[in-house]
């Protein structure tokens, strides 16, 4: 017997999934999973707080069946698309650790439900050693699902590269354990890589609410990328960009950096690039270091507009880091700045000072890597894979936003001699940015009687205030609610302290 699988459009014909009597001895359905029996002896009690475990709301995930309806957040050109039917089978490698049940549950079953079978070679689950080691087990008797559990806690790259090297299709899918894959997700991923084994493919990533799992479709008008502190942050495409794509809207969008949790690459690829820097620890920074390395040795990253696949999203991590999540996510970027950016890395530790006093450990095999690849230095990946990152001009001695708290200095939509004020940092530059070598014609003073060319600032008592050397007088606002930024006389008020994102007069 046989069935008719319909990918958009293009038809399959291939056999009915095995029958539950020919699986392995041991092996059920994923439509036949007992989901009450694996969920149930986790649930949050009665006067537990539902957040505390996983950082979102486990009551509420606990609730969903593992194979709930969600919306098709794809374009309509994607739903009515041809996909290629001899595409590669791939192995999804899905690492977790203290990871809700319902949780890994649905991410599972999604990848199961919405994939077509002959493409889903296995599942890997990397147990990166949870507490209870059933979580995973009890898995392991879905069907195609393999697991692996660590001895020792080994953090998300050494688990991934653990799962890849145990893969067995030709194909490499990441995914984080708490997705939901949407409809056709794999075909369009699996045919970029298809047609260039170089390409690193990611979905576009829509958000699952984490207090009440509201499955919302993201924008497709983003690009992965950061600022010098090397935090990653999704990018709005420029008003050009997107006028490009009016003819092709769901065209693979090249992207400098990807989110890391989600994405499909080559496994011999994978593996001659030099799969991930074991020597990275938990979690943070990976994502930097494999995108610069894909890009600057030959490759590319892209975001394909007709997968989709959801993800919680969290404020918080869920687990505990070694040293602590700040000293290990430096120790991270670190390693990446120090192989990948030059000279640039310098940008990073005049944003972030502290990372220089972060052991980085060693990274000959790295950089010997990046020798035999013969990798393009940082400078060709500004220039030629992320442009729009502003890179600071060598007579400035301070860039970048204006910060005091959580607020930066912001033109509030204002031109050229409005009001400024200050709004809550949101790092996507544009009224934010203040650039300036010498800090001159930042900001000029109402009522002073100097030519604009002598408006000049200067940053005083360690870099924490600005002074206006015609006035003398400090930036403050403390009267920004009502008519915006002052010039006061300089005194200890804390409306008064000012700090660049880059200072580059250390």
């Amino acid at each position: 017997s046989a069935r008719v699988y319909e990918g958009g459009g293009g038809k399959l014909i291939f056999p009915h999934p095995t029958p539950s009597a020919l699986l392995p001895a041991g092996k059920v359905r994923w439509r036949d999973f007992n989901q009450e029996a694996y969920v149930g002896g986790t649930m949050v009690r009665s006067g537990q707080d539902p957040y505390a475990r996983n950082k979102f709301n486990q009551v509420e995930s606990d609730k969903l069946r593992m194979d709930r309806a969600i919306p098709d957040t794809r374009h309509d050109q994607c739903q009515r698309k041809q996909w290629r039917v001899d595409l590669p089978a791939t192995s999804v490698v899905i690492t977790f650790h203290n990871e809700a049940r319902s949780a890994l549950l649905r991410t599972v079953v999604s990848v199961l439900k919405k994939s077509p079978p002959h493409l889903i070679k296995e599942i890997i689950l990397v147990d990166d050693y949870s507490s209870d080691p059933e979580d995973g087990a009890l898995l392991g008797k879905i069907e195609k699902v393999r697991v692996l559990r660590n001895d020792r806690r080994e953090g998300l790259m050494r688990s991934r590269v653990r799962g890849a090297d145990a893969a067995q299709a030709k194909v490499l899918t990441f995914l984080d354990s708490h997705c939901e894959c949407n409809e056709h997700w794999l075909e369009p991923l699996l045919e970029r890589v298809a047609e260039d084994r170089t390409r690193v493919v990611s979905p576009i990533i829509d958000v699952i609410n984490m207090d009440n799992f509201q499955y919302v479709g993201a924008s497709a008008d983003l690009k992965g990328g950061f600022d010098w502190n090397l935090v990653f942050k999704w990018d709005y495409m420029t008003p050009e960009q997107r006028r490009s794509r009016q003819g092709n809207p769901v065209a693979p969008i090249k992207t400098p950096m990807i989110a890391g949790g989600l994405f499909v690459m080559d496994k011999l690829y994978f593996e001659e690039l030099g799969k991930y820097d074991m020597m990275m620890d938990v979690w943070g920074g990976e994502n930097l270091e494999i995108s610069f390395r894909v890009w600057q040795c030959g490759g590319s990253l892209e975001i394909v507009p007709c997968s989709r696949v959801g993800h919680v999203f969290r404020k918080q991590h869920p687990y505990t880091f070694p040293g602590g999540s700040g000293t290990v996510f430096a120790r991270n970027t670190r390693r990446a700045a120090e192989v990948w950016m030059d000279e640039y890395k310098n940008f990073y530790y005049a944003a972030v000072p502290s990372a220089r006093n972060v052991p980085y450990g060693n990274i000959q095999s790295r950089l010997e890597l990046r020798k035999k690849l013969s990798c393009k230095p940082f400078k060709w990946y500004l220039e030629n894979v992320y442009p729009e990152l502003r890179v600071p001009d060598h007579q400035d001695i301070a860039f970048g936003a204006l910060q005091q708290g959580t607020n930066c200095l912001d033109t509030l939509g204002h031109f050229a001699d409005g009001v400024v004020g200050v709004y809550e940092c949101h790092n996507a530059g544009g009224n934010q940015v203040c650039v300036g070598g010498g800090l001159e014609l930042i900001l000029g003073v109402p009522g002073s009687s100097l030519p604009r060319s002598a408006s000049k600032w200067e940053q005083i008592e360690g870099n924490s205030k600005l002074r206006h050397v015609g006035s003398n007088l400090c930036l403050d606002s403390r009267t920004a609610k009502n008519g915006g930024l002052s010039v006061e006389v300089c005194g200890p008020a804390l409306s008064q302290q000012w700090k660049f994102t880059l200072n580059l007069q250390q």
